[in-house]
C-alpha cells in the first residue's frame, strides 16, 4: 500500500506527543547521563521515546521500516531497498534536555526515496507541534489549541535574522555572521532552528557543522511545506539515504529564494 502523507499527519502527531509525555516524565526526575560510542550524551528519555515511537509506527504502518537514531544499525544494502521509510530522532537536543532549557524536540519524518514528504516536530516542554506535507502546508499547534498556518518570511528582513545553534556555535557561524554584517542572532537548540525559519521568526539558518540525517528530515519537511528550502552548499535539496554514512553535508535553511544563500555561505557570492 502506498502511504498518503496527509492521512498520516494526525496519527504521527499523536505518536510524537505520546513520546513527549514519556520524555517529560524523565525530564522531571533526577536522570542519569551516559555517553554513546561517539561520546554524544544519552539518557533514559532517548530510549523511552524511541520505544514509544517505534512500536506505534510499526502498528500504524506495518510495511514501512523505521530508522531511528537509537537503532541506527540497518546496513545500507538493506536501506537502499526501501522506497519508503520513517526517519526518527526520538530526542533531538539531548544537550538541551540535560541543561533543562526546554529546547529539545521529537522528530518523525516519512521519507519517500531520498526526500522527506511528511514531518512532525513536537516540542514537549511547551506542548507545541509543527507539522507539514505538500498537501496540508505547514502547521503549528500550541498545546490543545487549533492548528495555525505558518509560512516563511519572504522577502528576508533587514537586518537579517540569523538562527544559530545554542550548543554548537563555533568559528564557522562566527565567520558567516561577519560576512552578513548587521544582523540579529536568534540562538536556538535542536530542530527548533528549522521551525523558527518555517514560521517566519528568522530568515536563515546556516549549518557548517556535523548533523545526522535523523536530525533534519522532519523539520526539513516542515520548512518546505512552509515555502522554504533546505539545500547543501551546491544549492541542491538536502537528500537522505544515499549511502552508508549518516552525516549530512553542510547546508542552509531559508525562506527568501531570491538570494544565493549557498553562495553566500561558501563566501564566494554577495547577498
Amino acid at each position: 500500500m502506498i502511504p498518503v502523507p496527509a492521512d498520516l499527519l494526525e496519527p504521527v502527531r499523536a505518536i510524537a506527543r505520546e513520546a513527549g509525555r514519556a520524555i517529560l516524565e524523565i525530564y522531571q526526575s533526577d536522570f542519569a547521563v551516559e555517553a554513546k560510542a561517539d561520546r554524544s550524551p544519552l539518557t533514559a528519555a532517548d530510549r523511552a521515546a524511541h520505544e514509544v515511537i517505534t512500536r506505534a509506527l510499526a502498528r500504524l504502518t506495518p510495511g514501512i521500516p523505521v530508522w531511528s537514531e537509537e537503532s541506527a544499525t540497518a546496513e545500507f544494502a538493506v536501506r537502499a531497498t526501501w522506497p519508503w521509510f520513517w526517519l526518527v530522532d526520538p530526542l533531538d537536543g539531548t544537550r538541551e534536555f540535560i541543561q533543562r532549557n526546554g529546547e529539545f524536540t521529537v522528530n518523525i519524518a516519512l521519507v519517500q526515496g531520498h526526500g522527506p514528504v511528511l514531518g512532525v516536530v513536537h516540542v514537549p516542554v511547551p506542548g507545541r507541534d509543527y507539522a507539514g506535507c505538500a498537501t496540508t502546508g505547514a502547521l503549528r499547534w500550541d498545546g490543545d489549541g487549533a492548528a495555525q498556518r505558518i509560512a516563511v518570511s519572504c522577502p528576508a528582513h533587514t537586518p537579517l535574522r540569523v538562527v544559530g545553534s545554542r550548543s554548537h556555535a563555533g568559528d564557522s557561524l562566527a565567520a558567516f555572521l561577519q560576512r552578513v554584517g548587521p544582523h540579529e542572532l536568534v540562538p536556538m537548540g535542536s530542530s527548533l532552528k528549522f521551525c523558527v525559519v518555517a514560521e517566519g521568526g528568522a530568515d536563515v539558518y546556516p549549518r557548517l557543522g556535523p548533523t545526522s540525517e535523523w536530525d533534519t528530515a522532519a523539520a526539513q519537511a516542515v520548512v518546505e511545506a512552509a515555502g522554504g528550502r533546505v539545500v547543501d552548499l551546491a544549492g541542491t535539496r538536502l537528500a537522505y539515504n544515499r549511502g552508508p554514512g549518516v552525516l549530512n553535508p553542510h547546508f542552509v535553511v531559508f525562506g527568501d529564494d531570491g538570494r544565493d544563500w549557498a553562495g553566500w555561505l561558501r563566501g564566494d557570492c554577495a547577498v
